[in-house]
């Protein structure tokens, strides 16, 4: 929810004062109540469930800190600023004690600096609200995956299980744009995998990864993988930014390569990762070491996206470059594994690619006709593992 559609509650016993911060802040965009005393103010929070109290200190019966105990006692992550004509200090830090967000003092000549306090406030609470729940979401991630890798040391078939609950579901909707998947294992376990994330509802990111080599070794990076990118987006902010839209691919190729060096995990992956600006409609992506490149169809037309870079894992010190492109307002990116170039006739990779490139070109690029062309369903055992995932916008 936007800031400015929060709801506040002002308890004031100075009529003036409070009618006057409440026309401010209903113009600014908030939904406001109002309190003319202590009493009332416990009551309309009990009521209506303010996103946000602003309470005086100093008034009859209930006072300010009163209220603050009792919505402190009621609801501990509740925001709560004082304002105050009677700045004594201790009033001040038993204010604080007691959950108070900001304090400040009557009288509030600059307004716009009430609302910036507001803003700031609801932020706060924002993020404390969602690293909360990020917080519950990984304990339970990391409860499931215990219990999971118990029952991979015991069954190859569980384990093909586990990859399953990790990976993304096959058929997803961001914003305007539609993600789909599709994972053709060699063995039980796949050391293909792949996931996306919409953040912010602004920055749609994907990656296709192929661990080297296959069986449980393999799957247990590709479920390691999943949690480091995990932290990387919900922790340190991956794509949640212009600047990070613009350098975060580098980024994460290079944490996810100090990490692979750090725990010594013995394996290194090829690696395609890509962020779309779903607001400008222009992808950002790196490279690593993967083949074949994503193919763009669109305008009836198919290429395969220009790059390259070295693959994760193997050089201790290293970077990659970011590559742009501008997207048409209709689409389709598909991403392969490079178990694909396994099943396709040709025998040099080069004809490989060029045919692959004209099979695609055949197609509207929907993940269920690509499915089709290369005639997954047909492949009874495959040479290697197979991943492919699509993203496209108006198809």
């Amino acid at each position: 929810m936007e800031l400015h559609c929060r709801k506040l509650l002002i308890i004031d016993d100075d009529t003036i004062v409070r009618q006057s911060i409440v026309a401010y802040l209903e113009d600014s965009g908030f939904e406001v109540f109002q309190a003319a005393d202590g009493a009332s103010g416990l009551a309309s929070f009990r009521e209506n469930k303010p996103d946000l109290v602003l309470t005086d200190l100093r008034m009859p019966v209930v006072d300010g800190l009163q209220v603050l105990r009792a919505i402190h006692e009621e609801s501990p992550d509740a925001a709560v600023i004082v304002i105050s004509g009677a700045g004594v200090i201790s009033d001040v830090v038993e204010a604080l004690r007691l959950g108070a967000s900001d304090y400040m003092i009557k009288p509030v000549v600059d307004m716009e600096m009430l609302v910036h306090s507001v803003n700031k406030t609801l932020e706060a609470k924002n993020l404390q609200i969602e690293n909360q729940h990020y917080r519950e979401e990984l304990e339970s991630a990391n409860r499931d995956l215990k219990d999971h890798l118990r029952i991979l040391e015991r069954d190859q078939q569980a384990g093909r299980h586990v990859q399953q609950r990790l990976l993304p579901p096959k058929k997803a909707e961001r914003g305007d744009y539609r993600i789909c998947q599709h994972v053709v294992p060699s063995l039980f376990l796949s050391g293909d995998f792949l996931d996306h994330a919409y953040i912010k509802q602004r920055y749609l990111a994907f990656y296709v990864a192929d661990v080297s080599g296959h069986g449980a070794s393999s799957a247990f990076v590709t479920i390691w993988l999943k949690h480091l990118v995990y932290w990387m987006v919900r922790d340190d902010g991956l794509f949640s930014s212009e600047e990070s839209f613009d350098f975060g691919t580098d980024r994460m190729l290079q944490e996810i390569n100090q990490e692979l060096h750090q725990t010594q995990l013995s394996h290194h992956l090829t690696f395609f990762v890509g962020v779309i600006d779903t607001h400008r409609n222009k992808l950002h992506y790196s490279i690593a070491g993967h083949l074949p490149a994503p193919v763009l169809l669109a305008d009836g037309q198919a290429e395969y996206l220009t790059g390259q870079g070295k693959p994760v894992g193997i050089f201790r010190e290293l970077s990659w470059d970011v590559y742009s492109k501008d997207l048409p307002d209709n689409f389709s990116l598909a991403c392969f594994s490079d178990g694909v170039l396994e099943i396709l006739p040709p025998e040099g990779l080069q004809e490989k690619e060029a045919y692959l490139l004209d099979l695609l070109s055949q197609g509207d690029g929907d993940i269920e006709t690509i499915c089709n062309q290369l005639a997954l369903d047909s492949i009874e055992e495959a040479p290697d593992d197979i991943a492919i995932m699509t993203v496209s916008k108006g198809r």
